[in-house]
């Protein structure tokens, strides 16, 4: 027979949300919402699971190695629980949504499922909130995502968030530029990525000048003036200097917005960024080890040029620190419904007796309430 606690044991990386926290994380994701709202951005809801070939489909091929899968009993077809929601949003939008005008903006928020976490967030199931802005190659249509995600972190109380901006396009431009084969190319890509120094001085396939050519590109990290000012100096084939040009104005319009952002630039990242064609960028806050979220500009699978940015509720609760205690009305038992639908429409969140009570402050700081109704005032605890 099992026990009580072998029935409240759960599979590695997934857990019970109680109280407090449930509520508090609702609360933010309201929020967030709330501000993409404000920029025009319309929120959909695609389901958990689909089939798999939908899934996996576009910009899903990047995160199909992280999805359960399983088969419906229904259609007798593979379906997959999805582990990323842009995937989704991406067939909307070229579906559902085909005929829309656009630019088209559209918000989410949900439950995602993924196979395995991380060192940082070994966390399996997480809540995603985020935006994509479908349909506006523009620079200003990347400011204006990371603008909106920077306010809308404001809104929820995240402190000094840092955008850490890329392009994961930027090294396989330089190689084809170059005439590098594909292996050289996986090779220096690797070192970069990994900022091994060591790895990159051992290519046999470069020239001296090659190498230090990706020496310097490597080098070229930190702040965003420190870092377009070292970008500016590498000897880079059309192609690629256009992308730090993207870079720098993007930044420019970002800063016309929230001058206060912080901001930082490292042209070399691209892990997690496999899919995606343009600016893209990790958001981390003070204190904090793991990401916040990312974004980035990306293709659909009718060629349209989407960006959008997702955000992860866990590590936001985290971020946005301690949030104040909600105010808890105690009403003694025989409080009418008249007073309690008032002191809903003030604002109170009530908790009622059921039956008489000898002591109802006792009763009240029993039922963690912050305050009780007396002589028809809310009177603290």
């Amino acid at each position: 027979m099992t026990g009580p606690t072998e029935r409240a044991l759960l599979p590695n990386g997934l857990n019970d949300t109680l109280m407090p926290d449930a509520a508090i994380e609702a609360d933010m994701e309201a929020r967030l919402v709330a501000t993409f709202a404000a920029f025009g951005y319309e929120r959909v809801k695609p389901p958990l699971a689909e089939f798999e070939e939908t899934l996996t489909d576009g910009p899903g091929g990047a995160v199909a190695p992280n999805m359960f899968r399983l088969m419906d009993p229904v259609s007798q077809r593979m379906m997959g629980l999805r582990p990323d929601i842009t995937p989704q949003i991406a067939r909307i939008a070229t579906t559902r949504l085909a005929k829309a005008p656009r630019p088209l903006r559209l918000s989410y928020a949900g439950p995602v499922l993924q196979l395995k976490g991380s060192q940082l967030r070994p966390e399996r199931e997480v809540t995603q909130v985020g935006i994509e802005l479908i349909g506006a190659p523009t620079l200003a249509a990347d400011a204006e995502v990371m603008v909106a995600v920077a306010e809308a972190l404001a809104a929820i109380g995240v402190a000094q968030p840092s955008f850490d901006l890329s392009l994961p396009r930027l090294v396989p431009l330089m190689c084809a530029g170059m005439e590098l084969d594909a292996a050289t190319t996986a090779s220096v890509r690797a070192a970069l990525d990994r900022k091994d120094a060591g790895a990159l001085q051992a290519l046999t396939a470069l020239t001296d000048e090659r190498r230090l050519t990706f020496s310097t590109l490597q080098r070229a990290t930190g702040t965003a003036d420190a870092a377009l000012a070292a970008l500016g100096k590498v000897f880079l084939p059309p192609v690629a200097k256009q992308h730090v040009r993207d870079l720098g104005e993007a930044v420019r319009l970002v800063r016309e917005q929230v001058p206060n952002l912080a901001m930082t630039i490292d042209p070399v990242e691209f892990r997690g960024f496999e899919y995606q064609t343009g600016i893209s960028f990790t958001i981390f806050a003070k204190g904090m080890a793991g990401e916040l979220g990312r974004g980035g500009r990306y293709v659909l699978g009718n060629g349209e040029s989407a960006t959008g940015a997702t955000l992860f509720m866990e590590q936001l609760v985290q971020a946005a620190g301690p949030q104040e205690r909600p105010r808890l009305l105690y009403l003694p038992f025989g409080t009418n419904a008249i007073e309690r639908r008032k002191l809903h429409a003030a604002g109170w969140r009530t908790r009622a007796g059921l039956e008489s009570e000898r002591d109802a402050k006792a009763a009240a700081k029993a039922q963690s309430c912050t305050h009780i109704l007396s002589g028809g005032q809310a009177q603290p605890l």
